[in-house]
């Protein structure tokens, strides 16, 4: 480059190191290699003569025009496409030809133009080579100013309509050359065609760029020994357009211009695709918090709903209760001293008339508390999975930020996939008959734990009838004690009230001890379902925050680079 003003140098050092920067941050992005490449090609190319990339439809007449340009047969031309490589065009003091790959070949001439600029012939946008077509798309973003070559017999073709979008993006300075205009017929027609192709560009830019009508056969014809041709090639208007804009201040211009445009485009590009992951992450976060508010309210449910069956099962104990009111208000008196020295009688009729079926009733409760626990474990499961299954359903055909961009998308499915996998697993592999089985073993050890009895030697009807009953051989063996002790007749009301108290304390200490017991076991039980499908989510929930926090320092960074070059370009146009 040539020597900068301090004003200029000191641009160049921002630009360079703003842009490196952002070669960095896009790496920790992800960015594709073919991105990065683009960046770092824009940034060396800071050092670089200016570059001028002529792009067109093969039969627009392209390798005409840049032989006219240039005033001499450097390129080939022809009705077929004869541009199947990329051409670069360079100062030389002899013509000479260099392969630097099969699609990149150095041209050098001495033409004075080309002291000051490099020129790029490239395949057609129509061309039927697919790759040649990839290699030019890949190459026009390092052009610092692009001559569009369309043809006056076909104007603004849409393989021409097409390819203008795709470079649209890069800011690039677009130049159109409408040739071949000496086939028409007059003035209107020319003017019409100008016309669609200032509508066109409109759209498709959003600006009206400078449109050139020329002939390029005409033009050369003109430079090689026919000057009368000169004016009705209209070459000229182009040529002092190109002379006045390429002047030194305009060309550092569109030097600086050039890789600022390229870094706006990727910081665009990469702030879109984090902006549309955030809001897939938000949906996924959504769903997350909708999962937790499930579990919340199974939780709250299953706790209430357990109440209500424990309160049977007290309702069971109260009336056992009040039969054993009613049986000590008739069994100790007088009439009945007797019998009340018989304790193996008493304690018989005890069992049939205070306890009778209460073990049963309180097996039969505790069973369909188990059963109610299986289902709603199971239900709560098939909820997960019918909620990730309707997830996956709404974003099947939907790839937002997957733009082959590091692995953001692939690991979200798989872990979305993953959860609904053990979802599914578990659903299917849901035995309610094991599963009652353990719980029901469970609830068996920690009532017997509670009753201090070897856990598994009896089953829970029989540790309730062994709680129960040893109220009556209390009972019994008071009332024989003081009988035998005292003959107390005149101390039957006094032992009647002592053996109900004695019995409400027994069955109070028993409804205590088998609430606890079942309360704890179903707590335990009710926990680790929630823990187990919080487990399942687990790595899908980690997965999520991480890389929403992730995500939205890059969006603050990508914000911060694309302000930082909107500055940059503000203060390189005022040059």
């Amino acid at each position: 480059m040539h020597l900068l003003t301090p004003t200029h140098q000191h641009l160049l050092t921002r630009e360079r190191a703003l842009l490196s920067d952002l070669r960095v941050a896009l790496l920790e992005f992800g960015a594709t290699t073919e991105d990065q490449k683009t960046l770092v090609d824009s940034i060396r190319q800071l050092d670089e003569f200016f570059l001028l990339v002529v792009v067109g439809e093969f039969n627009a007449g392209k390798s005409a025009f840049i032989n006219a340009l240039l005033g001499q047969n450097l390129l080939e031309e022809g009705v077929t496409p004869t541009t199947t490589q990329i051409n670069v065009l360079r100062y030389g003091e002899q013509p000479t030809r260099s392969i630097q790959s099969e699609h990149l070949h150095v041209l050098t001439a001495p033409v004075d133009l080309l002291k000051n600029l490099s020129i790029v012939d490239t395949p057609g946008t129509n061309a039927i080579i697919r790759e040649h077509e990839a290699i030019t798309t890949q190459f026009v973003p390092r052009a610092d100013m692009v001559l569009f070559v369309t043809s006056a017999d076909r104007p603004f073709s849409e393989s021409e309509r097409a390819f203008l979008e795709s470079i649209r993006d890069w800011g690039k300075k677009v130049i159109v050359v409408l040739n071949k205009v000496d086939i028409l017929e007059n003035e209107a027609d020319l003017e019409q065609i100008i016309a669609f192709i200032q509508d066109n560009a409109r759209a498709l830019l959003g600006i009206t760029p400078e449109i050139f009508p020329l002939s390029a056969r005409l033009a050369l014809r003109a430079k090689q020994g026919e000057p009368r041709l000169w004016p009705e090639s209209r070459f000229e208007a182009l040529e002092t357009f190109i002379e006045e804009t390429l002047d030194e201040s305009s060309r550092l211009r569109h030097k600086f211009l050039n890789p600022i445009g390229v870094g706006e485009r990727l910081v665009a590009r990469y702030l879109e695709i984090t902006r549309q992951r955030l809001a897939l992450l938000a949906e996924d976060i959504s769903v997350l918090e909708d999962v937790e508010r499930q579990l919340a309210v199974y939780k709250a449910d299953m706790q209430r709903d357990f109440e209500f069956r424990m309160s049977d099962i007290e309702k069971i104990l109260f009336q056992m209760d009040t039969r054993g009111d009613e049986f000590f208000e008739e069994t100790i008196r007088i009439a009945r001293v007797p019998d009340l020295l018989r304790k193996e009688r008493i304690q018989r009729e005890f069992e049939v008339k205070v306890v009778g079926d209460v073990p049963h009733q309180i097996e039969s409760r505790v069973a369909e508390m188990i059963d109610w626990v299986v289902e709603a474990d199971l239900r709560q499961w098939q909820a997960v999975t019918e909620h990730l299954a309707e997830r996956r359903q709404q974003h099947k055909d939907r790839i937002i930020g997957d733009l082959g961009v590091g692995s953001f998308h692939h690991d979200r499915e798989r872990l979305i996939d993953g959860v609904g996998r053990e979802a599914k697993r578990v659903v299917e592999a849901y035995d309610k008959t094991r599963e009652a089985r353990q719980i029901a073993k469970g609830i068996q050890e920690a009532v017997a734990a509670a009753a201090i009895l070897e856990a598994g030697a009896v089953g829970l009807g029989a540790l309730v009838t062994v709680i129960a009953t040893t109220v009556a051989a209390d009972v019994t063996g008071i009332l024989m004690a003081s009988l035998i002790a005292l003959l107390g007749f005149f101390i039957l009301p006094a032992r009647r009230r002592a053996a109900k108290k004695e019995m409400h304390a027994k069955i109070a200490q028993m409804r205590v001890r088998l609430s606890n017991a079942l309360r704890s076991q179903f707590e335990r039980e009710i926990n680790g379902s929630l823990q187990h499908i919080q487990d399942a989510i687990a790595p899908y929930t980690r997965f999520v925050r991480a890389e929403r926090e992730k995500l939205e320092a890059a969006e603050k960074e990508l914000a911060r680079f694309q302000q930082e070059l909107g500055k940059l370009r503000a203060e390189v146009e005022s040059l």
